[in-house]
């Protein structure tokens, strides 16, 4: 902007030095100009010759040159141009187009610039909503003065405030302006003092504005809430001040106007009965209602209703008095009604307040009486009382008429009476008894009837037993009748009556006396009966002196004495006079005295026998002893091991405060000693969890003050047998008489306890002779055999849990014999000098067996290091391993022979160690069992040629036209099922082995086991074959060539997805398999042979000797190969070393692609060189799941490879560590890749 300025500067600079002619100038210019907020402005500026651009300045700012004025959207030029009109048109003015403005026209060659006067443009902008500055929610009270102001904000120019009050304007209102929100508006303030007058509530208060920017004025008012106190309160609804006891009163208290309305509240005597008011806002009142039940105690009561409100200085009130009216609460008549003729009556007759006071009269039946005396005093309530005394003397015809007070009110017309009846005595007149006649004799314990009658009297007479002058308490009741009055007593005649005057006495309230009376005779036993005893305690072995004292008896008493029910004799003294008129004696006895006599009574009876009756007492002695054992007290106590025992003490004394002590083995028993020892009840003692180290005798002491006693109980301990061997092991010869003996420690040793029991595998017929003495169980074998070896059970049972039982081994010594097999007589290698061999030679025999080698009949020079020898001991089998290292085919192909003995005998075998080969025919094939549609063989296999053989199976029928072969799976099993036969058909089968070299002649020199399938059982839903008849699907059915087609393309399929995962897996356990080593130590030898059969193995079903079927054939994992796989070190095809694992088949992963193919039958002797490509088996159809492979021990195999022991590994092995020589199932030999970096001198010499 300043540089817009000072260009035009420059101009109108360079304007005045040139000079020019034809001057542009102004024909109009602005003039200053006011507008209202929103509306049209328009500066006019016309320019005559305008040559220069034309441009406005807004406070000092070019807006441009150009008529439309950019940037400024309400900002144009206007006008004619060509009559050079440039007028500034401003639309919607507003607060900040209130500024300077030029019209400036620019320099040209023809005109120097020019400028127009500075006009203004007045905005008037008009004041915002006025409002009041006050405290809206507090009210003005009456007579306060209060300040107004009215504020009318932003406008422009200042606005004008004016005050109304009820439309009357207000003077003295003093104003003044303010900076408002924004620059250039101002706040108008307007003040004005009020005072508040009660007229003006309710009425408006108007604030009025104006300026020029608005047409109307503007307004805005508040109504005046002003607080002025109610008019004083006044009571409607009491008619008179005198009110009636019990009146229901309603008053109410009105209060007229007071802003806000008065809270009105009632009071009595000061007290606050009613807080509850309504309003009425129309009619300007508050009111109070008050419900009262009028009460005598409101008799001067003042009410008083107030009012008040926020502004009242003081409550403005109402007051009224009561007078209430009230009858007396009671009357009362106090006085005796009761009086001897010919006395005087005292009696008052008073009333409780009243108001006003009540009148009294007195009435004795009709006739009033007027000699009484009257009483006014003030009462409660503020009431009177008024009290009325009579005094009367009364006469016997008066007796029972009522005597009456009459109260009366006169204010509120209340009559009340008390009345009584008068009752006037006298004496009864006559008194006489109902009694036995006088000297009659009467007995104790019996009941004598008394009868008192009495007559006259009023009241009548009140009868009183006496004896000997003393009141005699009598149960019965008085009998009245119209006679008189009667009385009974009922007495049961006691010692005390005998000579006893009864009397009976007849009164009332006249209180004169009438009597009658009798004297009786009694007769009665003894008193009392009393036992002196002058020693103070009495011991075992002294005398007891006893004196018994009788009371008084009539007639005189006879005393005898008596222990329990024996009677003793007593000293009778001579009587003496007593009481009641009767006789005493007493009687002396004395007693020895013994431990027996403790507790019991010595009894002493008076005795009347004219009475017939008696009184006795006793004395129980308390004898001191010394501590004595029952005579049942035990002497032994029996319990089992383990319970707990309990020794009881049966012991008396006296005192018995007695202590007892237990000894066992001369040792007190004490709980501190042995925690099991506790004292439950008394001194018995209890032993927990006995053990039969605490039986015995124990000796219990028990003492008191008067001595000492003591007693022997013997504690038997009874536990179950606890049984030994007397000599483990047994060792007898074959033929011998063995005896085991074993020994039980038990309590009781009962006959018959002892039995045997044989614990080896199988049964026996006879177990023996056996036999018992005492403690020990005998078993006798007689002409021991080999088969009775092994270990025996003892078992001791005396009927306390559990029995005893100890195993015992017996040992049959006898020569060790040889495995002779045909597995055993040879062991093949390649005798190339590049691996080991291992000669198995085994024996059984007991005791140890040792074992000698020879080769070619010459005993073996062991520190030689090409022969190495390692025995092996399991229970009674020996195994010697003999390796031959880098075996030689020059020098180590011969026969070593093998000599095991012991102190029985010995035994020998050769063994022949030649050149691998293809293996020996198999034997014995035999027919294990058949069905419709299969055969189960089996058959003993021979030789392998020192390499892992298979089997094949070969058979046909009657009409095929050639063999059909199928290989054995598991491989080297020898239990194998053919299956997919026809029904009631003739089968021939033979087997044959099979090893990388070549297979072998046809078993049992090709002889061939004839079997016929069995016929096919019917269905019993329906006819076998489904019913269909013959021909019906010839032409329908699918040919047999595209089912075969199917099946086979499934299983090459099967196979595919099989040898992938085998690749898979293999791979991946590889990985697992690196680093393991290639041999384990010799010691390894021994375990290894029992699960491996590597060289010349028997087959893995069973040992060679064995006749078992174990065609397992793998119900869980086949572990294939389990010696001789292609894998396993010093294996079949020629293992050459490096590493090793076995790896595990599945059964479900096993899918050969095997077919059957037809074949010229061969000669029986006839051998071929294997070529696994030159035959395609019959495929392995049935996939259920097969038994357990490994059904026994398998059978250390005659030659193992020392090239490698490996640890077992699972994992599958690829191309590159097999080097495969056919590709057939388990029929194709591999070798490893010969790696051994054994140096050639040392591997033997090679021919």
């Amino acid at each position: 902007m300043s540089a817009l300025v000072l260009h035009a500067f420059i101009l109108l600079l360079f304007a005045d030095l040139q000079g020019v002619c034809g001057q542009q100038a102004f024909r109009t210019e602005p003039r200053n100009l006011t507008v209202r907020t929103g509306a049209t402005a328009l500066l006019k500026c016309e320019v005559l010759r305008a040559s220069g651009s034309v441009q406005w300045v807004k406070d000092g700012l070019l807006l441009g040159p150009q008529r439309s004025l950019p940037g400024h959207p309400r900002y144009s030029m206007t006008g004619d141009q060509d009559r050079g009109q440039y007028h500034l048109q401003i639309e919607d003015v507003r607060l900040e187009d209130d500024s300077p403005y030029e019209c400036q026209v620019g320099r040209s060659k023809t005109s120097r610039p020019i400028v127009s006067r500075t006009v203004w443009l007045n905005v008037q902008i008009p004041p915002a909503e006025p409002y009041f500055e006050w405290d809206a929610g507090k009210p003005w009270v009456e007579g306060e003065e209060y300040t107004v102001t009215c504020i009318a904000p932003d406008a422009k120019p200042a606005a004008d405030v004016l005050i109304y009050k009820d439309g009357d304007e207000l003077t003295d209102i003093e104003s003044f302006t303010e900076s408002g929100s924004e620059d250039k508006l101002q706040n108008t303030h307007a003040e004005v003092k009020v005072r508040a007058q009660r007229l003006d509530n309710g009425r408006p208060l108007v604030c009025r504005v104006k300026n020029p920017a608005i047409s109307r004025a503007l307004e805005t008012k508040v109504v005046m809430n002003i607080y002025f106190p109610p008019q004083a309160p006044v009571i409607e609804g009491l008619r008179s001040q005198e009110v009636k006891a019990g009146t229901s009163l309603r008053l109410v208290c009105l209060s007229y106007g007071g802003n806000p309305l008065a809270t009105l509240h009632w009071t009595k005597n000061g007290e606050v009965l009613s807080t509850n008011w309504e309003v009425d806002v129309v009619s300007q009142k508050a009111s109070s209602g008050l419900n009262m039940q009028v009460q005598p105690e409101d008799n001067g009561a003042v009410l008083c209703c107030e009012s008040v409100n926020q502004v009242s200085r003081s409550p403005q009130s109402i007051t009224r008095t009561l007078t209430v009216l009230f009858e007396p609460a009671e009357v009362t008549l106090l006085g005796s009604f009761e009086a001897v003729e010919g006395n005087q009556v005292t009696l008052c007759c008073h009333t409780s307040s009243s108001n006003p006071p009540v009148h009294i009269r007195w009435w004795l039946g009709f006739k009033e009486l007027n000699n009484a005396t009257v009483t006014i005093s003030e009462g409660e309530n503020g009431g009177m009382m008024t009290m009325s005394n009579l005094t009367y003397t009364v006469s016997r015809e008066e007796n029972s008429l009522p005597l009456t007070c009459e109260a009366f009110n006169r204010g509120t017309r209340y009559s009340s009476i008390k009345s009584q009846p008068l009752s006037v005595y006298y004496p009864p007149q006559k008194v006489w008894l109902d009694a036995p006649p006088e000297g009659t004799l009467l007995r104790s314990g019996t009941t004598v009837r008394l009868v008192c009658f009495s007559s006259g009297g009023n009241p009548t007479g009140r009868l009183t037993w006496m004896k000997n002058n003393k009141t005699v308490q009598v149960p019965s009741k008085h009998v009245e009748s119209e006679r008189g009055v009667s009385r009974e007593f009922l007495l049961t005649l006691q010692p005390s009556d005998n000579l006893a005057t009864y009397r009976c006495d007849a009164t009332n309230e006249a209180k004169e006396i009438r009597s009658a009376q009798i004297k009786l005779l009694v007769q009665f036993p003894a008193v009392s009966v009393k036992i002196l005893v002058k020693q103070k305690e009495l011991r075992a072995g002294r005398s007891l002196s006893l004196d018994c004292l009788a009371g008084s008896s009539n007639p005189k008493a006879n005393i005898s004495w008596s222990l329990g029910s024996t009677r003793l004799n007593g000293v009778e003294q001579a009587p003496k006079r007593a009481e009641f008129g009767g006789l005493s004696v007493s009687s002396k006895l004395t007693l020895p005295l013994g431990s027996e006599h403790h507790g019991k009574r010595v009894s002493c009876q008076a005795f009347s026998s004219l009475l017939s009756e008696g009184v006795n007492t006793f004395y129980v002695l308390n004898v001191l002893f010394p501590p004595e054992f029952a005579e049942d007290q035990p002497s032994e106590v029996q319990i089992v091991e383990d319970d707990t025992a309990t020794l009881p003490i049966m012991v008396s004394a006296n005192p018995e405060d007695f202590t007892c002590e237990w000894l066992f083995h001369g040792e007190k028993v004490v709980k501190d000693r042995d925690h099991r020892y506790h004292f439950p009840e008394g001194w018995a003692l209890e032993i927990w969890n006995v053990t039969r180290r605490d039986a015995g005798n124990y000796r219990v002491e028990c003492s008191n003050a008067e001595g000492k006693r003591s007693s022997i109980i013997k504690l038997d301990v009874q536990y179950s047998p606890t049984v030994k061997m007397k000599t483990d092991p047994v060792f007898v010869n074959v033929g011998d008489t063995a005896d085991l003996m074993c020994e039980a420690d038990a309590n009781p040793i009962t006959p018959g306890m002892f039995s045997w029991k044989w614990m080896g595998e199988g049964e026996v017929e006879e177990l023996g002779e056996q036999s018992e003495d005492g403690a020990t169980g005998l078993l006798t074998l007689y002409e021991v055999t080999r088969a009775q070896a092994g270990p025996y059970q003892c078992t001791a049972d005396n009927e306390i849990a559990p029995p005893g039982s100890v195993v015992g081994q017996l040992v049959v010594r006898f020569a060790p014999e040889l495995q002779k097999g045909p597995q055993w007589r040879k062991v093949a290698s390649r005798g190339d000098g590049s691996t080991d061999v291992d000669v198995l030679c085994q024996a059984e025999g007991v005791p140890r067996v040792t074992f000698t080698w020879a080769k070619n009949r010459v005993p073996l020079d062991f520190p030689n290091p090409r022969y190495l020898e390692r025995t092996v001991r399991e229970g009674a089998i020996h195994t010697s391993t003999l390796t031959v290292v880098n075996v030689s085919a020059a020098l180590d192909y011969a026969i070593f022979t093998c000599t095991a003995r012991n102190s029985q005998g010995e035994d020998n075998l050769d063994i022949q160690l030649l050149s691998t080969s293809y293996p020996d025919p198999p034997s014995d094939l035999k027919l294990l069992s058949v069905a419709s549609d299969s055969v189960t063989l089996e058959w003993m296999p021979g030789f392998d040629g020192g390499l892992i053989q298979n089997f094949r199976v070969r058979y046909q029928w009657a009409e095929s036209a050639s063999y059909l072969y199928v290989d054995v799976f598991p491989p080297r099993s020898t239990v194998y099922t053919v299956t997919g036969l026809k029904p009631v058909t003739a089968y021939n089968f033979s087997v044959n082995a099979i090893n990388s070299m070549g297979e072998s002649s046809y078993a049992d020199n090709g002889a061939k086991l004839t079997v016929t399938t069995l016929d096919v059982e019917p269905d019993p839903g329906g006819e076998a074959g489904g019913g269909a008849p013959d021909g019906a699907g010839k032409d329908a059915g699918v040919p047999l060539y595209a089912v075969a087609v199917l099946v086979g393309g499934l299983l090459l399929l099967l196979n595919a997805v099989g040898f992938f995962l085998f690749i898979r897996r293999w791979r991946r356990r590889k990985k697992k398999g690196k680093g393991r080593g290639l041999k384990e130590g010799a010691d390894g030898i021994s375990e290894e042979k029992k699960s491996e059969s590597e060289g010349s193995s028997v087959s893995s079903s069973s040992r060679y000797a064995s006749r078992e079927r174990i065609n397992a054939s793998a119900q869980r994992t086949l572990l294939i190969d389990t010696s001789s796989d292609p894998d396993s070190s010093g294996s079949a095809y020629e293992s050459y070393g490096g590493k090793s694992s076995h790896y595990y088949y599945p059964t479900e992963a096993y899918s050969p692609a095997l077919y059957p193919h037809p074949e010229s039958p061969e000669e029986p002797g006839s051998r071929y060189g294997l070529n696994p490509l030159s035959h395609e088996y019959e495929e392995v159809r049935d996939w259920r799941t097969y038994d357990d492979l490994q059904a026994s021990t398998l059978p250390p195999a005659t030659v193992q490879s020392r090239t490698s022991l490996p640890a077992y590994e699972v994992g599958w092995r690829g191309a590159s560590d097999l080097d495969p020589t056919s590709s057939v199932y388990n029929s194709t030999a591999y070798r490893r890749r010969k790696d051994s970096d054994l140096p050639f001198e040392l591997r033997g010499e090679l021919v």
